[in-house]
């Protein structure tokens, strides 16, 4: 997170030449970075986000501070007012806190931010927000904060803001400090997703992905595993992407024939079971991770080596089976939040140690996350470079240590010299 360094140089330049700098001169800045503030409601079934300069930021259910620091910087939190009193309660101290100070910062609502209507509006009427006190499930919702003055807006499926001219004020204050989280560095924290990028191109599954990230300290691939007409495994994202990938005509999926006979971009390897068995059997410290294929017995029976297998899986049944048949299972997002009670429990009984979700939703699942984390569990998220902003730095700087790793489309390995 950036601070603001010309403000603070202004005020340590009016005291080191003997000026005592007014607070109301020092505390307001003009900016004229573009801010866009866009709210979805549930309905809209489109992503809420705010957006300062070039940086784009994707929110979670419910309300959504977002405080702007400077024309480049800003913190935000979001909270899970749908589901939670207490998170409404916070959410409500901070926006008394930050009207007290006399910052600018927005609110945002996305997806339903209230169930049914909030219990308890004289809070929000007394802080001068009508609108929100009113605001029922579903619906969208912004509301910036600008010089002391409110501006609000309301709609049943989505509210749009562009400010082009706002104006900064209040003290240098940090309302949601940045949680920094401790890790030991290890290259089995980076997974190649589908293969890992080649020349620049992501999701290849091709033998050239596999042997470039290799080469450059990735011990972890993971290929999207789906099959052809003819009921053979190969590794392919899916089969409107290969068919763009390869240049292919004919009716999807085509046959295991047609799909060994086509190259990606007319140059990259695709490859079937012999070729992935081949490869990791040249490579025999290399892990495959799976994506996309549920069925662990039939793929666990063809793979050269059952010991460096890692299979996402989506169903509690298709766990059961590679449980039963000593695979290694990875617990797919969806599968996990569906589990009732105890998930950290469920997953320990039934012996799974690896998890891989979205990184979108670790700002609502924190308290999962550090239970999977302290528990030894190792949680793998996606979605690296899905937003803008949010690529491979971003996630060893910000979430790496709360996560235990990532899918990466790439990454630069630091090694010891007595490693090289």
């Amino acid at each position: 997170m950036k601070t603001l360094g010309p403000r603070i140089a202004l005020f340590l330049a009016l005291v080191f030449f003997g000026f005592t700098p007014l607070f109301s001169i020092l505390a307001q800045e003009t900016v004229t970075s573009k801010l866009v503030l866009e709210s979805h409601g549930f309905n809209a079934k489109k992503r809420s986000n705010f957006k300062l300069g070039e940086v784009i930021e994707t929110l979670d259910r419910g309300l959504t501070l977002v405080h702007i620091l400077s024309s480049t910087s800003y913190e935000y939190q979001s909270f899970d007012t749908y589901g939670s009193k207490e998170q409404l309660e916070l959410c409500t101290k901070y926006i008394k806190e930050m009207m007290a100070d006399k910052v600018f910062f927005a609110i945002l609502a996305h997806d339903s931010a209230v169930s049914g209507v909030f219990k308890n509006t004289k809070s929000l009427e007394q802080l001068g927000l009508p609108q929100l006190a009113a605001l029922k499930s579903r619906e969208a919702y912004v509301m910036y904060y600008n010089m002391g003055k409110v501006n609000e807006a309301m709609d049943a499926n989505t509210v749009s803001r562009v400010l082009d001219n706002y104006t900064i004020s209040g003290p240098e204050k940090f309302y949601f400090p940045k949680i920094t989280y401790e890790f030991e560095p290890s290259n089995d924290r980076y997974i190649a997703h589908a293969g890992g990028e080649v020349k620049g191109i992501k999701s290849t599954n091709s033998k050239q992905a596999l042997d470039e990230n290799y080469a450059k300290g990735f011990r972890l691939f993971e290929l999207d595993i789906i099959t052809t007409s003819d009921g053979k495994m190969v590794a392919a994202h899916d089969w409107n992407m290969w068919s763009r990938f390869t240049d292919f005509n004919g009716k999807l999926p085509p046959t295991h024939k047609e799909f060994m006979e086509h190259k990606i971009y007319s140059e990259y390897t695709t490859l079937d079971m012999a070729g992935i068995n081949a490869w990791f059997a040249a490579h025999p410290d290399a892990i495959l991770i799976t994506d996309k294929l549920n069925d662990p017995v039939a793929f666990a029976k063809q793979f050269v080596d059952k010991d460096r297998l890692i299979m996402e899986l989506f169903s509690a049944l298709a766990m059961d089976e590679a449980s039963r048949k000593g695979i290694n299972v990875m617990i797919s997002q969806q599968p996990l939040l569906d589990i009732p009670g105890d998930k950290v429990n469920y997953l320990k009984v039934n012996n799974i140690t690896y998890v891989a979700l979205s990184r979108r939703i670790i700002r609502s699942q924190l308290d999962l996350l550090v239970k999977l984390r302290d528990n030894g569990i190792k949680v793998y998220v996606y979605n690296v470079n899905f937003d803008p902003g949010k690529d491979e730095k971003y996630v060893q700087e910000n979430e790496i240590g709360l996560v235990y790793g990532m899918y990466a489309d790439k990454w630069v390995f630091e090694f010891d010299e007595e490693e090289e």
